[in-house]
């Protein structure tokens, strides 16, 4: 369903990184005119982690994003990493967990270094074997000084699957699991480009995660009905979209959301809610009661998944709405606007 939420006369930053904004941005200018959905399938109007279209009996399933972090290198990771892995993971919460081929398009500043050039597509490359998957195509150029910051990298994939999961499958009932800490990659970023002296080792959790979601696919079955990366804007925006598009309330136990102890505690000292902070190594996965618990136990066995937790339901009220159970009372938790720093991810 579209909005058309208000979207501002200029585009401001908030409209590029996740949130209510974004998808205004979006449902306003870029749904305007589009054509009709592929038949049977998943078309830019869903919104979704990527398109879904039938082939004979089984699914292409495509994807593309772009990357913008700022710095390029993170505790944890690097663009390189960071551009495999979420081409990979929005592949992965479509049911599509085994890629095909990816693309890679690098745009450099002039100036910028061959040795880091170098480390780049070595950590893309890393990326990749993780996966499981390879880059087979892409593009290069070089603009000038000042035309653009270091590097933009962006990359698409391709995968087939016998079943799409999309993120919109919820119903009344439905369990939630979320396959581990949050807040890591958001954190991680906002501490090295400010060079803010905290506590603790605060890294990334930047990684490919399709054979924890295929893991979870094994286990659950059809059981399995939603799925989604809770990159920009966090775990927050993903449950909005989430309840939105099922028709579903959805509760969330705040004490049950996995939270490492340096993340927490940089988050309180910020005056941030863990759960607005961007991930990049994570899913949020809905799946029926019955098969919840074996759902669980395939992820934690999976070396990305021993922190997941079920984290919360689905209700028939409050449609849309993401309910916050503190464990001492319950509070509408608002649907963020944007994420809290641009060029995260």
């Amino acid at each position: 369903m579209i909005r058309r939420g208000f979207v501002d006369d200029k585009i401001g930053l908030k409209y590029g990184a996740g949130g209510r904004a974004m998808r205004a941005l979006i449902e306003r200018v870029c749904l305007a005119g589009i054509g009709p959905a592929p038949v049977d399938g998943i078309g830019l109007a869903a919104m979704d982690d990527g398109a879904a279209l039938r082939i004979g009996d089984r699914w292409l399933v495509i994807t593309t994003d772009s990357h913008v972090v700022h710095p390029i290198v993170f505790p944890g990771g690097d663009i390189g990493r960071l551009a495999v892995s979420g081409t990979v993971n929005d592949l992965a919460v479509m049911g599509a967990t085994e890629p095909l081929a990816l693309t890679c398009a690098i745009i450099m500043e002039e100036g910028f270094a061959r040795t880091d050039l170098e480390r780049i597509y070595a950590s893309i490359h890393e990326a990749c074997h993780e996966a499981g998957a390879t880059i087979v195509t892409g593009d290069t150029k070089v603009m000038g000084r000042g035309e653009i910051d270091g590097l933009v990298l962006n990359t698409a994939g391709v995968a087939l699957c016998d079943r799409v999961v999309p993120d919109s499958g919820l119903k009344p009932g439905d369990l939630l699991i979320l396959t581990g800490t949050v807040g890591d990659h958001g954190m991680a970023i906002m501490a090295a480009r400010h060079k803010l002296a905290l506590e603790g080792d605060l890294r990334s959790d930047v990684a490919p995660i399709n054979g924890l979601v295929r893991a979870a696919l094994e286990a659950g079955g059809l059981d399995v009905v939603a799925m989604k990366d809770p990159t920009r804007g966090g775990v927050s925006s993903a449950l909005h979209e989430m309840a939105e598009k099922s028709g579903v309330g959805i509760i969330v136990e705040e004490m049950k959301v996995p939270v490492r102890n340096q993340v927490r505690a940089a988050c309180d000292l910020l005056g941030i809610d863990p759960l607005v902070v961007a991930n990049e190594g994570k899913a949020l996965i809905g799946v029926r009661a019955s098969a919840a618990e074996d759902v669980l136990a395939a992820i934690r066995r999976h070396p990305l998944g021993s922190d997941a937790a079920i984290v919360g339901r689905c209700i028939e009220q409050h449609v849309g709405a993401v309910i916050l159970d503190t464990g001492l009372g319950r509070r509408m938790l608002a649907e963020p606007e944007g994420e809290l720093l641009p060029r995260i991810c």
